[in-house]
């Protein structure tokens, strides 16, 4: 007989493209992760009430609700899930801390640092998450015990790319995503917070940087395109460059390391694969060796499917939601958590400051 589970009933605020990810997520954990934990999709939130009912008939949510207000309060809520437009993270996200849910929320965090230190201090006493995703993706995983295990050397250079062609239609203007007042910014909140994400976790803290920004059509208010310089606090130096006006590449989300004793470079275009070079062989059997990381000993192998049989952008979410869900179980603080996207955004804020002073900036804490 299978062990009874405990009932986490999800309020998802936001049903656009990532509401139905996550509600995928919600949905799948169980069949991949063993966990004490069932969650429940109790109420989807959001202000179209012909879209909400498409969308719970669709993902199976038992409710719909039409403002956020009415539901961070309830008694029968466990966690509150943020997927809106940015400016709303801040409010939701406090107020759900302080009714005792459980907060997770997407990226970037906040609209400003000051956004985001309120953020982190409100749900300092409850379990909490942001869903930078990428850092569950097998090939990344395993990119972070190979420089944990020293396999890299002296780490000289991070490179990282952000990359698609998502706004480059001139006449496409409108959208949240476009408008300050509702994103905080463009390409920096919405690629480069990816980009920073993984560079704090598999480089460390960036202490100086200067940056520069574009805006290609003129009717927008927010970046088009940001590239970083950037010294981090292990000695390397690194380079970011995130952009929407990129036509060649959909979702090119990647990063190079380069050390004393090889390299390392994945592209999430290309998921499953992580590229490496060890410096440490004798010259004549040294190349570039492409890894499919779906090996029995690769992480998250068990979890998923057989060796070579890959996975997509959706098993990140729920992986991220599985170790979540396994840390809440053994009482243990999860990463990334909102700490976590609280240095994100001290960077981010940096970038921003950065580009308007055409200087660069040494990274306080």
């Amino acid at each position: 007989m299978s062990e009874l589970k405990q009932t986490l009933n999800i309020a998802m605020i936001g049903h656009g493209f990532i509401g139905k990810v996550h509600s995928n997520a919600f949905h799948q954990v169980g069949h991949f992760f063993q966990t004490p934990f069932q969650p429940r999709l109790k109420v989807v939130c959001g202000r179209d009430r012909e879209k909400l009912e498409a969308v719970a008939s669709q993902w199976g949510w038992e409710e719909i609700a039409t403002d956020w207000r009415t539901v961070v309060d309830r008694k029968d809520i466990q966690v509150v899930d943020i997927a809106v437009p940015n400016v709303l993270h801040a409010p939701i996200a406090i107020a759900a801390a302080a009714a005792g849910k459980i907060v997770l929320c997407e990226k970037p965090l906040a609209m400003s640092l000051d956004e985001a230190e309120r953020m982190a201090a409100a749900v300092r006493q409850v379990p909490n998450l942001v869903w930078f995703n990428y850092r569950r993706v097998p090939a990344v995983a395993f990119a972070k015990t190979l420089l944990s295990e020293g396999r890299v050397g002296q780490i000289f250079h991070y490179r990282a790319l952000y990359l698609n062609q998502s706004g480059s239609n001139p006449t496409k203007a409108s959208g949240w995503r476009y408008q300050r007042a509702v994103a905080g910014s463009g390409t920096t909140g919405d690629l480069l917070s990816h980009s920073v994400d993984l560079a704090l976790d598999l480089n460390g803290k960036i202490t100086e940087l200067m940056a520069m920004t574009k805006t290609f059509v003129p009717a927008r208010d927010v970046d088009d395109a940001v590239v970083v310089m950037a010294r981090f606090a292990n000695g390397s130096i690194g380079s970011f460059e995130a952009s929407r006006f990129a036509p060649g590449s959909r979702n090119r989300n990647s990063f190079e390391i380069n050390g004393s004793q090889g390299m390392l470079r994945f592209n999430l275009e290309n998921l499953n694969n992580l590229e490496i070079f060890d410096a440490t062989e004798p010259a004549n059997l040294q190349g570039i060796r492409n890894l499919l990381v779906t090996g029995p000993n690769h992480p998250y192998a068990e979890n998923f499917w057989k060796p070579g049989h890959i996975i997509g952008y959706e098993h990140t979410f729920i992986a991220t939601l599985g170790d979540f869900l396994g840390a809440l179980a053994r009482n243990e603080t999860f990463h990334p958590n909102f700490e976590d996207a609280l240095a994100v955004q001290r960077v981010l804020d940096a970038v921003q400051r950065s580009a308007d002073s055409k200087s660069w900036l040494t990274l306080e804490g």
